[in-house]
């Protein structure tokens, strides 16, 4: 068992630090190509929304960490669409919950840094202490604000665990059923309309 475990938890380190490696360098590389040639209005804009992303994320990998099993197996019983994929959700936990709050959520909060430096980079200063007093109070706005939203997020998700869950579900849900992509393995070779 000890054996096994270890197998699982090491190939499972090797996946993850594969996907933040490539994850990181293509969000960092977007980032930096979108930032760079907008104006410094709509490249804020951005990094907001990268650390709503990071935000949301987390809140999603809190509720399904806190989320049970039973209402969704109610749904199953009664053929409710995405249903089947909330219970591979919560069977999954801790890959889901790790993926969205360790991969995910510490990716854009690297990334809202390099977008805070594009910001800062673009603004027409030329004084090095006002750009190091403007730099301080971005990184200062970004940090409060990445944080207090994860703390708004994790009630929310504590809370409304079950609503949280089986939206995700069903969206993933809906891009299985529309696109034909599959992001739970398990799920593979089983018929769309038992999600």
């Amino acid at each position: 068992m000890n054996g096994l475990w270890k197998k699982y938890n090491l190939k499972w380190v090797l996946l993850i630090s594969v996907w933040t490696f490539l994850l990181t360098i293509v969000f960092s590389v977007l980032s930096e190509v979108i930032l760079t040639n907008t104006s410094v209005i709509f490249a804020f804009l951005i990094l907001l929304i990268i650390i709503f992303i990071g935000v949301f994320s987390d809140m999603v990998g809190i509720a399904v960490a806190a989320s049970d099993a039973k209402p969704f197996h109610a749904m199953a019983a009664d053929k409710v669409n995405g249903s089947k994929i909330a219970i591979k959700l919560v069977k999954n936990a801790s890959v889901v919950s790790s993926f969205c709050n360790d991969v995910i959520g510490d990716i854009c909060g690297i990334v809202s840094g390099v977008a805070g430096a594009s910001i800062v980079i673009q603004l027409p200063f030329n004084d090095a202490f006002t750009k190091a007093i403007i730099t301080i109070i971005l990184t200062g706005f970004v940090a409060s604000l990445t944080v207090g939203g994860k703390a708004v997020g994790k009630t929310i998700a504590i809370k409304q665990w079950q609503i949280i869950v089986f939206q995700v579900a069903k969206l993933l849900f809906i891009i299985y059923d529309k696109l034909g992509i599959d992001v739970l393995p398990e799920a593979n070779g089983k018929n769309k309309k038992e999600r």
